[in-house]
């Protein structure tokens, strides 16, 4: 065995001196971190260390930022590229309600908004994950930023899988079982934006992750942004809840409380999760006064932060108009 160090060695060296002599990543040394793990570059011994030695610390926004800068940089773009209105990440997966926030961002690209969605599944058992749901719902799933291009100029609408996105970060979430703990790739993989959307949109469970992609997104140049404790951890609005967010608009930090939708409402727990439901309320076959205002709760976040309306009651009447409007024969846009 060689006794030279490796070239990887001084990014574990900084996080694991101890309490006197531990510092956070400049945003380089984070970005030169990253390319070398995405390239392969790093041991896996060292990724292990590296991963879980970020998790005791807790990352920092200008960490992500510089991990996300290195993922951004690898990616391989169409030609030409599509335009994209709305990056909308999913990585949580649900277990006590359904994801009744694809209905919002259906509802949005049936209005002319184009989404381009991304997630990972399987990381944690017991859970709905959003591409079981869209190929349950009859809706393609893209396998390349080529295919989803295709998909966002025919649909309005295109989820591409972390697998095809990043394989090397989708691998890294995949560990999950194996360290017994969730790793930073969780919040790099919700910032990755391939497509340069002028809007993201991020769902986080623990409150405290708002301020971190608050600040990574204005490091990454984000121009306007929103994120908030979402239902199980996705972008879906608890309607019986205060929701707190945080947001970039037009490059400058900024934060917004929406009040609850329902009054003393406690949220239910759906003991059966069938995606057949999702059809149903998008046909009108069937009503459910918390998967409604989930949807339209959701859906005027989503529209406030897209138009920069000056008011949480404006954003919620469009989207319930939207919703009431809504092509009931048809989920979504049609191929």
């Amino acid at each position: 065995m060689s006794s030279e160090e490796h070239p990887f060695a001084q990014y574990v060296r900084i996080l694991g001196r101890g309490k006197a002599l531990t510092r956070s990543l400049t945003i380089e040394e984070a970005e030169a971190a990253m390319d070398m793990i995405l390239r392969g570059e790093a041991l896996p011994e060292q990724l292990g260390a590296f991963l879980m030695l970020l998790r005791v610390k807790e990352e920092e926004g200008h960490e992500i930022a510089g991990f996300v800068r290195a993922a951004q940089g690898l990616f391989t773009l169409p030609s030409p590229a599509p335009e994209v209105d709305i990056d909308w990440s999913s990585y949580a997966g649900k277990r006590r309600q359904l994801p009744w926030f694809l209905l919002s961002a259906l509802l949005l690209a049936q209005n002319g908004m184009r989404i381009f969605m991304h997630g990972a599944e399987g990381h944690t058992p017991g859970r709905l994950y959003t591409r079981e749901t869209l190929e349950a719902l009859g809706i393609p799933v893209a396998h390349s930023l080529g295919e989803a291009a295709d998909h966002i100029k025919t649909r309005n609408f295109a989820y591409l899988p972390l697998a095809d996105l990043s394989p090397r970060l989708h691998d890294i979430i995949q560990l999950r079982p194996i360290m017994g703990l969730r790793s930073p790739v969780h919040t790099i993989a919700r910032m990755l934006n391939p497509f340069s959307a002028p809007l993201t949109i991020q769902g986080i469970f623990h409150p405290n992750y708002m301020d971190i992609h608050q600040q990574a997104a204005l490091l990454l140049g984000e121009k306007n942004m929103v994120v908030f404790r979402g239902e199980g951890g996705e972008i879906e609005r608890r309607p019986g809840k205060l929701t707190e967010t945080r947001t970039v608009r037009d490059g400058v930090a900024g934060s917004e409380d929406w009040p609850p939708l329902l009054e003393n409402a406690v949220q239910p727990i759906d003991p059966e999760m069938d995606i057949a439901r999702l059809k149903a309320i998008w046909s009108g076959e069937a009503e459910d006064d918390y998967a409604e205002a989930a949807i339209t709760g959701t859906l005027a976040i989503a529209l406030k932060s897209w138009h920069g309306y000056d008011s949480a009651e404006k954003a919620q009447a469009e989207a319930e108009t939207l919703w009431r409007n809504r092509n009931k024969a048809q989920l979504g846009i049609a191929a």
